[in-house]
């Protein structure tokens, strides 16, 4: 199954960082939180990464390439202008990157992978939040659902899309954005999405929080799966700082591998 990452935004809300680099490469404990978030998918078994790019883009495109260098023994052939791999100390992961425009939406992004994703379900997440979510329990929730997409449901106060949930059921009854002085679950990121979802957005300038999912949620095909263990975005310099503590003290929940 391939996992769907969206990296293009501008991360304005962390602007310290955002103004030198895409917020997926900002650091936690010396690697990028793109990392750690492809960490969590690959203590699962998932492998194959397709990641949105946007916002200073090539910088995460020139971190695969160096990270491959960085850990291997490598022969450069001058001559021939060859270059040969030996011993590598990298994950097992196929890392397919695509410009998918710095104005694009975040619906937008997903529709402009569609070539690489086949016709099977895929994950999708956010390349901003960490959490010790069990991805193949949620798959498993996913397959039995029949829902074109299903959303982990997470508690977390703030600025994220509120799910409204029926007490015991796993259909989300509406999707809208969140204020500040709500409660209750709010939408995690960490998707299963069927492919056939992507007809539901119209285009480059179409949020997937807004008309596609609203839409999925009155057709009743958007399911939601609660996780109530860790979850934590970083969506502010608070929120790296957090991370970074977590990290440090070795308090760092996500760290599943």
């Amino acid at each position: 199954m391939k996992v769907v990452i969206l990296a293009g935004g501008y991360g304005t809300r962390i602007s310290e960082e955002s103004a030198v680099r895409p917020k997926p490469l900002v650091e936690i404990g010396g690697h990028p939180i793109l990392w750690h978030i492809m960490k969590i998918y690959s203590a699962h078994g998932l492998n194959d990464f397709v990641i949105c790019c946007g916002y200073k883009g090539n910088l995460i495109k020139q971190y695969f390439r160096d990270y491959i260098l960085a850990r291997a023994d490598v022969t450069f052939d001058l001559h021939d202008n060859a270059m040969h791999t030996h011993r590598n100390g990298v994950e097992p992961w196929r890392v397919t990157l695509v410009d998918t425009g710095e104005k694009t939406m975040t619906g937008g992004r997903i529709k402009r992978v569609r070539q690489y994703l086949g016709d099977e379900t895929f994950c999708l997440t956010y390349g901003d939040g960490v959490s010790d979510i069990n991805i193949g329990e949620l798959i498993d929730f996913h397959r039995s659902s029949s829902a074109l997409v299903t959303v982990s449901a997470v508690r977390q106060p703030g600025r994220f899309g509120a799910l409204s949930l029926e007490q015991g059921a796993d259909r989300v009854a509406g999707f809208r954005e969140k204020s500040n002085d709500d409660g209750g679950f709010i939408n995690g990121g960490y998707f299963v999405v069927e492919p056939e979802a992507i007809d539901y957005i119209a285009g480059d300038a179409t949020s997937w929080e807004r008309e596609p999912l609203e839409a999925l949620a009155g057709e009743g095909r958007l399911a939601a799966y609660r996780h109530r263990g860790f979850w934590q975005n970083m969506d502010t310099l608070r929120d790296k700082h957090l991370l970074q503590d977590h990290w440090e003290n070795g308090n760092a929940q996500w760290k599943i591998w």
